[in-house]
């Protein structure tokens, strides 16, 4: 994967099939470190110590095919960017993953359409809460999708319209790419 952002897909798609109910994507840039965190948080049922121990082999996956190619990519692409990945998991506590990049670095992928990705999650998945907030320079952006929910007094989060409003305000919300 070229983009960030469809890491943060292939992760929110895992958090979906351990039946999270709840995703936090949480994005920092932190200048004067020249770093690039992402914290992917689910409520999911969790990962057990042989699971987390195996979810970086690409050859291990819990679905039907025969790789499970998303993290050992994502963990890759840190790697060689000057940053890392850590997972955290228990059965029933959900996972925290926690991926850093080397802002400045060379090989530093590009964060990509977080938009689109996340336009794409709420349309696919809108009974799924999602928080995303990002963090540069004193700048915080913040979406919840549980509160704009509450908000639309029964509209679908997804209908054509909301989603045309989520469009713009993610576009003028998010600044780091």
């Amino acid at each position: 994967m070229e983009e960030i952002s469809l890491h943060i897909l292939d992760i929110a798609e895992n958090s979906l099939r351990a039946s999270a109910k709840r995703i936090e994507i949480l994005v920092n840039r932190d200048r004067a470190q020249d770093l690039l965190k992402i914290l992917v948080i689910d409520n999911g049922r969790g990962m057990d110590e042989e699971t987390l121990a195996r979810v970086r082999n690409p050859f291990f996956t819990t679905k039907h095919k025969k790789t499970g190619l998303g993290i050992p990519l994502l963990a890759q692409a840190a790697e060689q960017a000057g940053g890392s990945l850590t997972i955290e998991s228990a059965p029933g506590r959900g996972t925290r993953l926690t991926v850093t990049f080397q802002w400045d670095h060379l090989d530093r992928p590009m964060v990509g359409a977080m938009a689109d990705t996340l336009l794409m999650i709420i349309a696919g998945h809108p009974e799924l809460d999602i928080v995303y907030e990002e963090r540069d320079e004193g700048n915080i952006f913040r979406l919840d999708t549980a509160e704009i929910k509450n908000d639309l007094d029964g509209v679908p989060i997804n209908s054509s319209a909301v989603l045309e409003a989520l469009r713009g305000m993610l576009k003028d919300g998010i600044r780091i790419r």
